[in-house]
């Protein structure tokens, strides 16, 4: 039972009552949030600008998606060995040595300019996304309390979306301030490559925090073996509950979300300054909806926000791809980033907190996989789309894969819950 009713929960005391959540964050957790500010900013600049680099490089929309698809398709295949290197180096290892490969994957692709390196890169970048991804959620887990735990999750990737925004701010001007100072055009191909370098040193600094981690020792013989076959064959039904809605989700998302930069420009004839603007507060209003997740999940329930928040965000999904009125589609743009993201870190929390320690690496892993597994695919089919019919048909299959996902998350989860594991089995 509550100890308030909502009538006497004013804004300030909810204020307060998130600041006492964040003031619990223990110290293994801060410093992962301060890189996530620095990598937040980082690939704010990097993603708003990767699209226009390889274009102006003279590569078209189908082998951009092909670039796209590298890093998933090896995020993807990797997931499972880099569960079981999380598992032998440690969460800390596994997060410094994550980074240090994102870093030199920035710096690369922006100092050798080739399609051998550009792909290269992205495999490189792949490999450190998909070790940060089988990290992520067990070492918030393991470095956090029931009470603060969803706060975290969520804090951690609004955080993430809201130094985004300052990343797609000052990613819409670097390529001019970048043009100016060589004196080319903003649009070509230096500029672009010169603000990428200047992400990738960024990217470098980022790591010095994880690098100050304080990790317990365990022995070889202590640590948890990864073993992802045993823990499917032991609950494949509650396996397939947690993947199949995210990996609808991620085919919709990897057909449309890689390319909504090009989408403003195609579609509404918007120049790079008004784009990183767009992108900036939509990132910001990601946010803001992280930032709200974790109380609004404390009042309705996880699984509750994850199913209406993501209903709601479809019909925006909608007037963002068929509005021909550029002011709508950027606020249909900016709600739905706000509806259908909040729900993420709530979800990653509602499945951790289901499954036994043991077992956290596995999940995470065979997630990853799934989340990755539509990246490495639709961004390839929709390119191709694109060349050939344009936007309208990636949208509606967008549209289409995330009704379903809806629909599954409710039937699994909401219509018959599942309970989490007792505290002390969770906590161990």
């Amino acid at each position: 039972m509550k100890t308030q009713t909502a009538s006497n929960r004013n804004p300030f005391h909810i204020f307060g009552e998130y600041l006492s959540h964040v003031r619990a964050f223990k110290p293994n957790a801060r410093l992962y949030l301060l890189n996530v500010v620095v990598t937040g900013a980082v690939m704010g600049v990097f993603r708003l600008i990767f699209n226009f680099y390889a274009l102006s490089l003279g590569f078209n929309e189908s082998t951009l998606g092909n670039l796209i698809t590298a890093s998933s398709f090896v995020a993807l295949i990797a997931a499972l060995p880099m569960g079981y290197l999380a598992d032998s180096i440690g969460r800390k290892g596994s997060l410094v040595l994550s980074s240090g490969l994102l870093a030199v994957s920035i710096l690369a692709m922006a100092l050798w300019r080739t399609e051998t390196s550009l792909y290269a890169m992205n495999i490189v970048s792949g490999l450190a996304q998909s070790l940060a991804g089988v990290t992520m959620s067990p070492f918030l887990m393991e470095n956090s309390d029931e009470k603060e735990r969803t706060y975290l999750f969520s804090f951690g990737q609004g955080l993430t979306m809201t130094m985004a925004s300052v990343g797609n701010w000052i990613g819409g001007y670097l390529p001019t301030w970048m043009g100016q100072a060589q004196n080319v055009p903003a649009t070509s191909s230096h500029a672009y490559g010169d603000s990428i370098l200047v992400a990738g040193v960024f990217a470098v600094a980022a790591v010095i925090p994880l690098t100050l981690i304080k990790s317990p020792k365990i022995s070889r013989g202590q640590r948890v073996v990864f073993a992802p076959f045993e823990f499917a064959s032991k609950h494949p039904g509650l396996l397939v509950k947690f993947i199949l809605p995210m990996l609808l989700t991620s085919l919709g998302a990897g057909l449309i979300m890689p390319f909504m930069n090009v989408f403003f420009r195609v579609a509404h004839n918007q120049p790079d300054p008004v784009i990183g603007a767009l992108f900036a507060w939509g990132s910001l209003a990601m946010g803001i909806g992280l930032l709200l997740a974790p109380p609004l999940a404390e009042r309705t329930g996880k699984i509750q926000l994850v199913v209406v928040s993501q209903a709601l965000s479809v019909p925006f999904l909608i007037l963002l791809g068929f509005s021909p009125i550029f002011w709508i589609g950027a606020a249909a743009f900016y709600i739905r980033l706000a509806l259908m993201n909040m729900s993420s870190p709530v979800y990653q929390a509602f499945v951790m907190e289901r499954v036994e320690p043991s077992g956290r690496a596995t999940v995470a892993s065979l997630t990853s996989m799934a989340w990755n597994f539509g990246w490495a695919f639709s961004p390839t089919v929709s390119g191709w789309l694109q060349v050939q019919y344009g936007f309208g048909p990636p949208f509606i299959g967008t549209i289409a894969l995330y009704t379903i996902s809806v629909f599954l998350y409710w039937a699994f989860f909401w219509r018959k819950t599942i309970e989490p594991l007792p505290l002390q089995a969770a906590a161990d």
